[in-house]
């Protein structure tokens, strides 16, 4: 009984285990397929002042502008959208814009659930040189070096049970 009992609670593990694989997967999916499609397109805050197209700030968290915004039912709207990844109550949500230029009136995002149980999570660029930074944009990004436009893009997550992933993505030149 208590050899069954041991294989039950295995086959049980397993299948929590595959479950969160998948929903690892299907984020991973979603962050790459955002980060493929970067732009180099800044946006105006609600007081008209630029904003970066991509911007990693202290708390480590990603926003950017990206291209590909579907537009099937031909909506008033870009194709291109403003996207950041922000966590809350250890769960990643992706959230995006419907305009891309802020004002006090169209300042709500669209927060959609993208993975849960995240312990912690931390972007980082990678410029050309290989040189990995927490913050983005640096005080020399898109300078007269070519070392030091954004290379990539690296995302650290601890994730139960797996312990931490880490992925990076090359992403397109702006």
């Amino acid at each position: 009984a208590r050899l069954v009992g041991g294989v039950v609670d295995n086959e049980r593990v397993v299948a929590e285990r595959g479950e969160r694989l998948i929903e690892v997967q299907r984020a991973m999916q979603i962050m790459q397929r955002d980060l493929m499609q970067l732009s180099g397109r800044q946006i105006r805050d609600q007081l008209g002042d630029p904003v970066e197209a991509v911007r990693i700030g202290a708390d480590g968290l990603i926003e950017f502008t990206r291209l590909g915004w579907r537009n099937p039912l031909e909506q008033r709207r870009a194709e291109v959208q403003r996207v950041a990844y922000a966590t809350e109550d250890d769960t990643l949500y992706r959230v995006y814009w419907q305009t891309l230029d802020r004002t006090p009136d169209n300042d709500e995002p669209v927060m959609q659930m993208l993975l849960s149980d995240v312990a912690q999570i931390e972007f980082f660029a990678l410029d050309m040189n290989g040189e990995e930074h927490s913050f983005w944009p640096t005080a020399g990004a898109g300078g007269p070096d070519p070392g030091s436009a954004l290379g990539g893009i690296i995302v650290r997550m601890d994730l139960p049970p797996f312990g931490t992933i880490e992925r990076l993505w090359a992403v397109p030149p702006p």
